[in-house]
């Protein structure tokens, strides 16, 4: 019988708190609703909720456990803190990790690479690899996925994300990875942000978490590839680039598009090797992600060939480039699902793919993009070019924040624009005609995601 995540003991002992009976949890939430049998419930108290009002509920849901700062008649361990309790868990999870940890962050490209990643060294080592889960990559979700690590894991992969200068580097901290990489640097979250030069300096602060001889994973052919190296040198034993571009230490030396998707891609790893292998998802932007992956294997002593495998078998994610065939009157539409979040760097690279994509017609429903601060008009009307030059013809846009795109488009491409998420839905049937391609985008606060749930709902 394998150990539990956690004993009363345990978490009384990292957390600094007093337990009231001896009871073991298997996993940890603070979401009464994501509760199952044997996890450990921590009741965090925000702006607006209380999670002790939800303690009923959780052990209902079979909590073998509770994280409380409040008396509570059901099994607990009592602290001052509930969140500064989680972090301490977190700290506690990775203090006993003797396995190989992986950080990733960047503008675009986070949750997929760490999914990649995932799925790469799980195959040479199933059932042995941690990962966060969803996008679970702030100040509650980082803490919440290390503390859901098991105790004999080999491997964690935690996505870090940050809207604010400094926010990284304190998840970094926690996380302290042996290998950190850095996807990319686009424009997003510039509301809060001067310049892509501050996004970048904001990016590379996950290098000052890495431990003694650790890597740092560097996009070769972003222009802020020596601003994030130089924020690598202090920290890194090792720092390895990544890209299409000639000099890159891992670097795509054949790309072939496929006829049904995907891309054929011939990597050079160092100076010696090469890996040939048939990337499941399009677009060149996945090419990019795959070297960063492959150097991320490598750099934690993975099966590279097995990494190959993988990256040929891994399918679309939800909201993120999942694809699938929608009934519309008199046929089916494929619609290719990117509908978590936008900015202007992710929006060309997937109406890239979508001009990549076979279709009788090409439709892009598009969510404004938002964060963008005082250019964020000037944002939007610039995709009218790459909408031009995909070969879309029938566009929807959705939110306030489309109306210089609209602008840009008039007399260029046909369009509608339409307020909500909600107007967009009633919109689409008379749209689709059997045979199109649509791609579905935009911030994740438009709601877009429910559009594509309608249309899932007639595969």
């Amino acid at each position: 019988m394998s150990a539990p995540l956690w004993t009363s003991a345990e978490i009384a002992a990292a957390t600094g708190g007093t337990a009231s009976a001896e009871f073991a949890v298997d996993g940890v939430a603070f979401d009464s609703r994501e509760v199952g049998p044997g996890a450990l419930f921590f009741a965090l108290t925000g702006e607006t909720t209380d999670g002790h009002c939800f303690l009923d509920q959780a052990f209902a849901s079979g909590a073998a456990g509770a994280v409380v700062s409040q008396e509570t008649p059901h099994p607990h361990v009592l602290t001052g803190d509930t969140m500064v309790a989680l972090e301490n868990l977190a700290r506690a999870s990775r203090k006993r990790m003797t396995g190989v940890v992986i950080g990733v962050t960047g503008s675009v490209g986070k949750t997929g690479t760490k999914e990649a990643l995932f799925e790469c060294l799980d195959r040479a080592d199933p059932g042995a690899v941690h990962r966060s889960v969803k996008s679970y990559n702030n100040h509650t979700g980082v803490p919440l996925s290390l503390a859901r690590m098991p105790r004999d894991a080999r491997f964690g992969v935690f996505e870090m994300g940050m809207n604010h200068a400094g926010e990284l580097l304190a998840l970094t901290h926690m996380v302290r990875p042996h290998i950190a990489i850095v996807t990319t640097i686009a424009p997003a979250h510039t509301e809060f942000f001067p310049s892509q030069e501050a996004i970048a300096d904001a990016k590379g602060e996950i290098f000052q978490g890495l431990v003694p001889g650790g890597t740092a994973i560097v996009p070769f052919d972003s222009p802020h590839r020596d601003r994030l190296i130089a924020a690598a040198q202090d920290h890194a034993a090792r720092i390895v680039t990544f890209g299409l571009k000639e000099g890159a230490d891992v670097r795509a030396i054949e790309i072939i598009p496929q006829e049904r998707g995907g891309t054929f891609v011939t990597a050079r790893i160092g100076a010696e090797r090469t890996l040939s292998f048939t990337l499941s998802q399009p677009g060149d932007h996945w090419v990019a992600n795959a070297m960063a992956v492959l150097a991320a294997v490598d750099a934690a002593g993975g099966d590279l060939e097995q990494a190959g495998l993988a990256l040929g078998e891994m399918g679309g994610l939800a909201g993120r480039g999942a694809r699938f065939a929608a009934k519309v009157d008199g046929g089916e539409a494929l619609v290719i699902d990117e509908s978590y979040n936008a900015n202007p760097a992710s929006m060309r690279a997937t109406l890239a793919v979508l001009a990549a994509t076979p279709a009788a017609r090409r439709v892009a429903v598009l969510g404004e993009m938002r964060e963008l601060g005082e250019q964020s008009d000037a944002f939007h009307a610039d995709l009218a070019e790459p909408i031009a030059a995909a070969g879309v013809e029938t566009v929807l846009l959705v939110g306030e924040g489309m109306a210089p795109l609209a602008a840009a488009l008039e007399g260029r491409v046909d369009f509608v624009h339409v307020a909500d998420a909600a107007s967009a839905r009633e919109r689409i049937d008379a749209m689709l005609r059997p045979g199109d391609a649509v791609l579905i985008k935009g911030s994740n606060g438009v709601g877009l995601s429910r559009v594509v749930a309608a249309l899932a709902g007639r595969v």
